[in-house]
């Protein structure tokens, strides 16, 4: 259940994708760069809410207000179906985005009610197995709908928030006990985010995953034009996306397996340096031997599956301090990841321009940021085997 309601997220960026020509051709978009923003304002509407979100659900629990957030994930994407405008079309995704926001903040939450440290890495590693179908699945899902219309992408969105709904209404009981709720004082959930961020280890990390997933939203971003323009593989697009996303669920699902024996703190530093080494290496490849779909694809799927681990031992390390505010910490969490990493990763999308070679310098500096990131919160004492 958790894997799906973080799912939810995934299939409103993933399930569009092989349709954004089409869309931006529907509106007549100036620039193609512009088709974009169908994804980045998902994620701008996706970050900021849920600092709201997690006091609340702090204070009067997880269910009722996760029933709201999905009610209107219902709402809004039913909207894009009929969307008059692009501009209409991209309010109603900003909204999307901040009704979803709150079900990425309770599920995160939940799993922190009932598990810490190792624990919780192991199971938000197996969610992200399971949540790593999405991305498999979603853009053929999304590819076969739009022979009809493109709108279709969306009722896709609507179906699968309905049928969430009743799976929570049925069978999710409430984890947030009364004897740990917190106060809903402006004062009290301020101070909740001021004492989640005195905490160095989670502001660290949290800084660190902002940065450094602003190269997978660069990827969601450009990768349909990248395919199409570059590589000139727009039928196969699906499959293709879906080769990164099973290199992905491989790797998280290695983590679930690995994270209680090594650690943390261990694998995530080994992962990231890796992710470095393989963005340099298909800049170099690249570079010397041409824009080649045999030569990009390997390292490139290689280094968005970092993330596999990446994902789940940084949230986790991020969130071992907190027991009760986990959802301002969940929020605050979520929100450098998605806000921080919108920012990050429009500006590398946006370099797109014809070249893969410059959305992979993007990489590379993030990457290297990151790091920076985890250096100084560590203390320059990296793959340490401990929480």
């Amino acid at each position: 259940m958790i894997a799906m309601l973080m799912a939810l997220n995934a299939a409103a960026i993933d399930t569009m994708l092989p349709a954004l020509g089409l869309i931006g051709d529907h509106f007549a978009l100036k620039s193609d760069n512009d088709q974009q923003l169908i994804i980045f304002s998902y994620l701008v509407g996706f970050s900021a809410p849920q600092l709201v979100f997690g006091p609340i659900s702090d204070r009067y629990g997880r269910v009722g207000l996760l029933k709201l957030c999905l009610v209107g994930y219902i709402i809004f994407g039913a909207a894009c179906i009929y969307a008059p405008s692009f501009g209409f079309l991209i309010l109603f995704r900003f909204l999307q985005g901040v009704v979803s926001s709150g079900t990425r903040v309770i599920a995160v939450s939940i799993v922190r009610d009932l598990l810490a440290g190792r624990g919780m890495a192991k199971i938000m590693s197996l969610v992200m197995t399971v949540f790593m179908i999405v991305p498999i699945i979603a853009p053929i899902v999304g590819q076969a709908v739009m022979v009809y219309s493109w709108r279709w992408t969306f009722g896709i969105l609507v179906v699968l928030g309905i049928l969430t709904l009743i799976w929570v209404t049925i069978r999710l009981p409430e984890t947030l006990d009364e004897d740990k709720r917190q106060s809903l004082r402006p004062k009290a959930f301020i101070t909740a985010y001021i004492d989640v961020l005195k905490i160095r280890q989670t502001a660290g990390y949290m800084a660190a995953s902002g940065v450094i997933y602003g190269s997978l939203f660069a990827f969601l971003g450009a990768s349909e034009q990248v395919f199409r323009e570059v590589f000139h593989q727009e039928e196969n697009f699906a499959l293709l996306f879906a080769g990164v996303a099973i290199t992905m669920a491989l790797v998280s699902f290695l983590n679930s397996r690995m994270v209680e024996k090594f650690g943390m703190r261990r694998i995530s530093h080994i992962v990231q340096l890796l992710f470095i080494v393989f963005a340099l290496a298909n800049v170099v490849i690249l570079s010397v031997f041409g824009e080649k779909l045999i030569l990009f694809y390997p390292l490139f799927a290689m280094t968005i599956g970092c993330f596999g681990m990446l994902g789940a031992n940084f949230n986790a390390i991020a969130m071992e301090p907190h027991g009760k505010n986990a959802g301002s910490a969940s929020a605050a969490y979520g929100f450098a990841t998605t806000g921080i990493a919108s920012l990050f990763g429009g500006l590398v999308a946006r370099q797109y321009d014809g070249s893969v070679i410059p959305i992979l310098y993007g990489f590379l500096f993030l990457g290297v940021l990151s790091m920076a990131c985890v250096m100084i919160t560590e203390r320059g004492k990296l793959f340490q085997n401990s929480y």
